[in-house]
């Protein structure tokens, strides 16, 4: 069964943690500032715009590319579908989970919607205006992050209603929201930190 090189692939991709990789670039350790997570919204913090906005296309790709590569060479089988999922999956498990990093890894957020958007774009394009609306309102990325991860498994159903895509779908929204739980705490207690200063 070699279709499970892409799911173990997929994982080591998604276990690379690039958001540290950036930042090391400049003596920085984003497990150490900010929040402690290694994803692009902390490293935003740390860095700024332009390096969190690339440690969340690298993220992002790390999903994309393997989901990508298995979807093409296993094209015409008939598990290719679950196998893709599977891939998927993985990819978000290693970011969140990664061996390298003793399995201390971020939230999962711009790797689902990586591995989401390359089975079914115009569910990611919604759940992206989802984020940006409720992340926006709120202020706290982590709220538009929890309601686009909650939306994914709906949107699946209704644009991309295939049992894979929507396995890969809730099972990536369960992640997010699993990884989120500090933050979600935080919420409730309305001490989470916000993107913009409240006065």
């Amino acid at each position: 069964m070699v279709q499970v090189i892409w799911p173990a692939a997929a994982y080591l991709l998604g276990a690379v943690p690039f958001g540290l990789l950036v930042a090391r670039r400049f003596g920085q350790d984003p497990r150490r500032s900010g929040s402690g997570n290694i994803g692009a919204t902390n490293v935003t913090r740390v860095l700024g715009r332009r390096w969190g906005a690339l440690t969340l296309l690298l993220d992002a790709g790390k999903g994309a590319l393997p989901v990508l590569g298995c979807r093409w060479a296993l094209a015409g089988e008939p598990s290719a579908g679950w196998w893709v999922a599977a891939t998927g999956l993985a990819a978000v498990v290693g970011h969140c989970y990664p061996v390298y990093l003793r399995f201390r890894g971020g939230k999962g957020v711009a790797t689902a919607a990586g591995a989401l958007g390359a089975v079914c774009p115009a569910a990611l394009g919604v759940a992206a205006a989802a984020f940006a609306l409720v992340a926006g309102a709120s202020g706290y990325v982590s709220a538009g992050s929890l309601a686009a991860a909650a939306l994914m498994p709906a949107l699946a159903a209704v644009l991309c209603p295939a049992a894979p895509v929507l396995a890969l779908a809730w099972g990536a929204a369960v992640l997010v929201w699993v990884r989120h739980a500090d933050n979600i705490r935080r919420l409730l207690r309305g001490e989470e930190k916000g993107w913009r200063r409240r006065g």
